[in-house]
């Protein structure tokens, strides 16, 4: 079904790809730092789960709408730095005590985004980034041998090994973030600050989303 040795390229590239810190990290950091260890982990599964549509799509040839409808593309982008910068509003607004996951329930304000409410925010970021498709279109077809013959079916397996392994490394830093953020949230001047750096990343990441169209 695929050229073993470029599915061995692939994966080695893939991976470089993955522990290279990127929108998708930066975002799943915000996250984990905000909401402890078990947000951080499914803001990475609805990254995943965003990603997973974007290779589907490719493999069905659903990007080729880009092509015909560019305003699709610059209406996606805006759509997702909105989205962004609704994020980034309330991070900078919150200003209660981040509450750990074990002592949440028990918690007074809110603490922090929802565990829910992360995998939909992951999910939906990842979805409204039209680069995200345009990014599959450009890289999984330099892996694909059509003498093979399928090769929506070799696409659709190079995304699922890209999300597989995307949600792997980004579950970790989730994980590691989270942990990591779980031990300082008590403090409340620490809590702000951590609200303040989701703000900021969120904001980072609009600004990048509407600064390089192409």
């Amino acid at each position: 079904m695929v050229d073993t040795s470029l599915y061995a390229a692939f994966l080695a590239t893939a991976f470089a790809l993955c522990v290279a810190p990127g929108p998708d990290m930066m975002f799943i950091v915000a996250m984990g730092g905000r909401g402890g260890p078990v947000t951080g982990v499914l803001a990475a599964l609805g990254v995943a789960a965003g990603a997973l549509v974007h290779a589907v799509s490719a493999a069905l040839g659903l990007s080729a709408l880009f092509t015909t409808l560019p305003v699709l593309y610059h209406v996606l982008r805006w759509l997702g730095a909105a989205y962004l910068l609704h994020l980034a509003v309330k991070a900078f607004r919150d200003r209660s005590p981040l509450a750990t996951e074990e002592h949440g329930a028990a918690s007074a304000g809110p603490a922090g985004p929802g565990r829910r409410r992360a995998f939909w925010q992951g999910a939906v970021t990842n979805l409204l980034n039209p680069k995200m498709i345009l990014f599959n279109v450009a890289f999984l077809p330099q892996f694909v041998n059509p003498a093979l013959g399928q090769v929506s079916w070799q696409l659709l397996l190079l995304g699922l090994t890209l999300v597989l392994m995307g949600f792997t490394v980004d579950a970790s830093v989730g994980l590691l973030s989270g942990r990591l953020s779980s031990a300082l949230r008590d403090s409340r001047r620490v809590a702000r600050g951590l609200n303040i750096f989701s703000g900021t990343v969120f904001t980072g990441l609009a600004v990048r989303l509407v600064a390089a169209p192409k």
